[in-house]
């Protein structure tokens, strides 16, 4: 007798048994219980999720000795028929190799009959989207008004390729992907049966390249069994396989988080050395990254990952000191080199490249770190004021209008003043800058900032002239026309007038820069004036061209 392959020995008999389609299994078990299923079914979804064997199931369930019924008996002769794929009133069509026009009018002509010893005349129609637009049309009025004995389940992977009409006819259910965890858990199941003895991780590797379909994951475990004698070892699975060690990816995240390239470049040479398929990679380590940003953000995100959980807790483990932010760069990156990636002639090389320019990306700052500083920053310059005594050393014109003294005020509220004779003393030029100086720094610090090098120059009626000193950064931010606004409106709130604001800029000479350039300038007045010079000059009866100051 031929080997009998997992996927066939092992398919689901019952709706309990089929994997991760409860959604689906459950909505016809009460169909079947209430007597509302369908004449019409279509199941559609990803390839290996179980459609073809969940419309055998609801076949048994209706043409069951005791049914219609949600558990068929699988002992009854309708049932074993079914089982075996040669039930007399199940019909089973493959849709690819009988989509011709003719074939669907003999399939119209054969419904009137009645089954032969069932209560249900059953069509299965596999890739029903293979059909030809004749056939379909030749199948709209018999699917939508069949005989009471007559049931069509359709299955398909392409529901887009099916007309309208068709799927208005029918009663739709759309099968999920299969995630990693659960297919390693049927798999391990029939190990178990087996007597196969495999790691959960070799395991939990083929449940990843099985990609979401229970099918694919019993067939490479078929591979994977006729390939070892007895334990089954990891390096063999992933021989088999052809795929990269999860270990690697996790040691070439760990090194992108550690800043170690020269790790990262010896497992790239690795993998490359082994003939693995370097774009592969590449999408691998895309998904493993944005996993490691999912499972950074809480625990409610890990619904997002079809990975083990063992793989989980090593991604805690790995971005426990690493800011999210930081995972969220390398990601971006990595995602937006994707095409360079795929579309390389060295895709290796381009690896590298991006690596590399991944190391130059310093971690930025979460933004609650930056607003936290700037609070910080913002209390410190409440808490300690700039110093503006003694500023303002030149020039001062004394104002000749009669104006009253201003009252003082302290920095966290703003001066006022009411216009009349000036009678304290005390009221001078640099005491009125100082105050001034205090609402600028309650109500405007970086401008205040601006300002902490200026004074006075002269006040005369309504005119006001300010000297700014300081740097050129200083000066332009200063000048600049909303600022000049601001200081004109604080300025006439301050005298209780309206004042025309005159700012003028005095840039501060750098004393050290100003001690470079009179040694420079004494240096090149000795080379001219030193003997060898010239007479090498009258000698030769040279010019000189410079002079270099080494």
């Amino acid at each position: 007798m031929s080997y009998l392959v997992l996927a066939r020995k092992y398919r689901p008999q019952t709706f309990g048994e089929v994997v991760k389609q409860e959604h689906i299994t459950r909505t016809l078990t009460h169909a079947i219980s209430s007597g509302r299923v369908a004449h019409a079914i279509l199941f559609s979804g990803p390839r290996g999720t179980g459609k073809t064997t969940v419309a055998r199931i609801l076949a048994k369930s209706m043409n069951c000795k005791t049914g219609p019924t949600p558990v068929p008996c699988n002992d009854c002769r309708s049932c074993r028929e079914i089982t075996s794929g040669n039930g007399a009133d199940v019909f089973e069509i493959d849709g690819a190799s009988n989509n011709s026009v003719d074939q669907i009018r003999d399939l119209r002509d054969n419904v009137k009959y009645m089954p032969a010893h069932s209560p249900y005349k059953i069509y299965i129609i596999d890739e029903v989207h293979m059909l030809s637009i004749a056939a379909f049309n030749a199948l709209l009025k018999t699917l939508e008004e069949p005989p009471s004995h007559v049931l069509f389940f359709f299955a398909t992977t392409e529901p887009r390729k099916i007309p309208i009409t068709i799927l208005s006819r029918c009663q739709r259910h759309d099968f999920r992907r299969i995630d990693v965890e659960s297919i390693s858990k049927h798999m391990q199941n029939i190990c178990a049966k087996e007597a196969i003895d495999i790691d959960v991780e070799s395991l939990a590797l083929i449940a990843r390249a099985a990609n979401g379909s229970m099918r694919d994951g019993l067939s490479l475990l078929d591979q994977v069994m006729s390939c070892a004698k007895d334990a089954i070892e990891h390096d063999q699975v992933l021989d088999i396989l052809g795929v990269v060690d999860r270990n690697l990816i996790f040691r070439m995240s760990d090194a992108v988080l550690k800043g170690n390239v020269m790790e990262i470049l010896d497992i790239l040479d690795q993998v490359y050395g082994s003939g693995h398929d370097m774009k592969k990679l590449y999408a691998d380590l895309i998904e493993h990254f944005r996993n490691l940003l999912i499972v950074k953000m809480g625990e409610k995100g890990y619904k997002l990952l079809d990975i083990p959980s063992h793989e989980i807790d090593l991604m805690l483990d790995q971005t426990k000191n690493v800011p999210e932010t930081f995972l969220n760069q390398i990601f971006d990156l990595l995602f937006k080199e994707e095409p360079t990636i795929e579309h390389a002639s060295q895709p290796r090389f381009a690896i590298e490249m991006v690596f590399i320019r991944m190391f130059q990306i310093k971690p930025a700052l979460p933004i609650d770190v930056l607003i936290e500083k700037l609070d910080i920053l913002k209390k410190d310059l409440e808490e300690f004021p700039v110093n503006t005594k003694g500023i303002g050393s030149g020039p001062m014109c004394h104002d000749n209008e009669n104006t009253s003294p201003a009252p003082s005020a302290s920095p966290a509220e703003p001066v006022a003043s009411d216009p009349g004779p000036l009678a304290d003393s005390d009221d001078t030029p640099e005491n009125r800058w100082d105050k001034l100086l205090s609402i600028f720094l309650t109500k405007y610090p970086s401008l205040a900032t601006n300002l902490k090098h200026s004074n006075i120059k002269k006040i005369s009626g309504k005119r006001l002239e300010i000297e700014v000193n300081g740097n050129d950064f200083n000066l332009t931010m200063v000048k600049k026309e909303k600022n000049v606004g601001i200081i004109k409106k604080v300025c006439s709130e301050f005298f209780g007038r309206e004042m025309d604001v005159i700012v003028r800029t005095k840039k501060i000479m750098n004393t050290q820069h100003q001690r470079k350039h009179d040694r420079t300038a004494r240096l090149r007045q000795e080379a001219l004036s030193h003997p060898l010079v010239t007479d090498a000059l009258e000698i030769f009866n040279g010019n000189l061209v410079d002079v270099k100051i080494l």
